[in-house]
């Protein structure tokens, strides 16, 4: 019998996880759950749409709630909420931010004896599973995360809110010099602008002033004042032929020493690198969805994250199958 999905939210995050239900033998999509008007909207695979304000309607249909909206407002209220009727999935990526979000989704979800898997995506998410294995094997150790090279969705959508703006892609890169001393053990302190720079790719409205315009993405705090950035302006033709997609990556390098005095060093370093953002970590969320279903079954009842989830439950195999292959 097919794990019974439903997405919440339909945006590029909702999309992705549209089609990896579609590729996995083991799920189904009950339907998208959606603030606009549902006839407005047409799905890629001609799955079910429904209005949000309907989805208590689908308790007893849907075994897992995948939501796929934004960090800053839509999950904070959200996952607390939905969590109190489903088993629910969500992508939560405000680092600083998920111990308060995976106490108030605990509360929600313990007495409702629900299970909710919190901050799935690949940071957080397979980087912080990276970073816990490798700091866990090498306890004498540094780690490192370098994101990149990659579009910023929330650093492009930044850009595009100054005035004269038109439009505007922004790729978050690791700086090489940073990234070959880290890989070569040498553990250096690093500043956040020795290990990341930022390209701005902007197209402004005619007559805008550029010099202004420049200098307002350079100086903006939190975004850009901290790095070292370029900003280049081109067309919108130019944008849209070579900077359309939104791909990302990045690596996590620990490295640390073994021995009575330390004299063995070794470095662990996981990278990816991604054609499209939002569909891999969609593809991640739907993993963690099976996981859900299978810990809910169980009785685990409550808020976990990625650390908390056995390895053998995101996949739709067989656990002797996966011995068989993996081990």
């Amino acid at each position: 019998m097919a794990i019974r999905i439903g997405i919440y939210g339909y945006g590029n995050l909702g999309k992705g996880v549209e089609t990896a239900i579609k590729n996995s033998s083991d799920l189904e999509l009950v339907g998208v759950f959606t603030r606009r008007d549902p006839k407005s909207l047409k799905t890629l695979t001609g799955a079910n749409v429904y209005s949000a304000s309907s989805v208590l309607d689908f308790t007893d249909k849907i075994d897992v709630m995948v939501l796929c909206g934004g960090s800053a407002t839509d999950l904070p209220e959200q996952t607390p909420y939905l969590a109190k009727y489903f088993n629910v999935v969500d992508s939560f990526d405000n680092h600083s931010k998920i111990p308060e979000h995976l106490k108030s989704v605990a509360k929600s979800s313990e007495g409702a004896n629900k299970t909710a898997i919190i901050s799935v995506g690949w940071d957080p998410g397979m980087f912080s599973l990276n970073r816990l294995y490798a700091s866990s094997v090498l306890t004498n150790s540094k780690y490192y995360t370098f994101w990149g090279k990659g579009v910023s969705q929330g650093h492009s959508d930044a850009i595009r809110r100054i005035d004269g703006v038109k439009d505007a892609k922004q790729y978050t890169v690791p700086v090489e010099s940073a990234l070959e001393r880290v890989r070569n053990g040498e553990n250096p302190e690093l500043t956040t602008r020795e290990k990341h720079l930022r390209e701005c790719f902007v197209v402004a409205c005619e007559g805008a002033d550029l010099n202004r315009i420049e200098n307002e993405i350079k100086t903006m705090p939190a975004y850009f004042a901290d790095y070292d950035t370029t900003v280049n302006f081109i067309s919108q033709e130019e944008l849209n032929e070579k900077h359309s997609g939104i791909p990302h990556g990045g690596f996590v390098i620990c490295s640390g020493s073994t021995g009575l005095n330390g004299e063995n060093n070794h470095v662990i370093e996981y990278s990816l690198k991604l054609d499209s953002n939002p569909e891999f970590t969609s593809s991640v969320l739907v993993a963690y969805a099976r996981a859900c279903y299978k810990l809910n079954r169980k009785g685990e009842y409550g808020a976990k994250t990625v650390i908390d989830i056995p390895p053998a439950y995101l996949s739709s195999k067989d656990y002797n199958d996966l011995v068989k292959e993996l081990i």
